[in-house]
């Protein structure tokens, strides 16, 4: 089932344009990563989907509602956190989430302690905010952003500043919020840790959409990819033109298509040098990032 839909998105600040054109979808239990340089137009897009910010055309769909024609309803079912969740350093998290609680109408105890719960926070709920580590104060963000029971989450980099632990924690609680059918929208620069849970991807380069796919085919783009495990990686020094990285003693990547790989196999071979082990391998998120922007990081 569609929870967003953003329809030829544009957008202009006087004449310059910003977005052009983005489109894209959610569906239920959907978390899709959205990734691009800085300026390519990623938290313009989030404010558009929003309504913070004016759209010059094209359209936005929430739960089947035009963000233009009916925002109250549109918005209605959306969380958002972007960046460090604003909280009170000096108040519980339980304070914390009843402050929010207080500007929607019926939400109970009940509901908080299920919010609580599916963010992993019951064991510190009581504990004053100043004593949360960047981890736990993500996850009351979290909390504070399903207040309102959303099917749709919006995040713009929340991992900046998490430490590993932290990033797990996020992580496992993204997976388990699909799992209860939320969409998920995702904007961060930790590619590495996005293609650990996101499904879908959509990367934006200069207020443009570059690509739009699953994880799964955008790492494919590249299929002739190759991991080599020899005997001993000095021996290959004459085949270098041949070798894309040497990885270490043992490990070489080579990029070819299958007659060719076939070829070089052979020729290892036949010059005394023992292949214990070809694997076609998937480009990274990032890799594949690089070469769909044409070589350019994301930073």
């Amino acid at each position: 089932m569609s929870i967003l839909k953003v329809e030829n998105l544009s957008k202009k600040f006087g004449q310059k344009e910003i977005l052009k054109n983005v489109s894209f979808e959610i569906n239920e239990g959907d978390i899709l990563a959205f990734i691009g340089p800085n300026g390519a137009g990623k938290t313009t897009t989030i404010k558009c989907i929003l309504g913070l910010q004016k759209i010059t055309k094209g359209e936005v769909i929430i739960n089947g509602y035009n963000i233009k024609k009916n925002f109250v309803k549109a918005i209605t079912k959306v969380g958002c956190l972007v960046e460090s969740p604003d909280v009170y350093m000096y108040l519980s998290g339980y304070e914390n989430l009843v402050m929010q609680a207080s500007y929607y109408k019926k939400i109970t105890e009940e509901d908080l302690m299920k919010i609580i719960q599916l963010v992993g926070l019951e064991n510190r709920i009581y504990d004053k905010v100043s004593k949360y580590s960047l981890g736990m104060r993500e996850r009351l963000g979290i909390a504070i952003a399903l207040i309102n029971k959303p099917n749709l989450l919006i995040l713009d980099e929340p991992t900046n500043g998490l430490d590993p632990e932290g990033i797990k924690e996020l992580r496992e609680l993204l997976i388990k919020l699909s799992k209860e059918k939320i969409g998920i929208l995702i904007s961060s620069h930790n590619l590495s840790e996005l293609e650990t849970f996101c499904n879908k991807v959509c990367i934006l380069s200069k207020g443009e959409i570059l690509s739009l796919n699953s994880i799964k085919e955008i790492k494919n783009i590249d299929e002739n990819k190759y991991i080599l495990k020899i005997d001993n990686t000095t021996k290959v020094k004459k085949y270098l033109s041949n070798i894309d990285k040497i990885l270490d003693k043992n490990y070489i990547e080579v990029i070819k298509d299958e007659n060719d790989i076939a070829k070089f196999i052979k020729e290892l071979v036949l010059n005394d040098i023992n292949v214990y082990e070809v694997k076609k391998e998937a480009l990274s998120l990032e890799e594949a990032f690089i070469k769909i922007a044409g070589g350019k990081k994301i930073v």
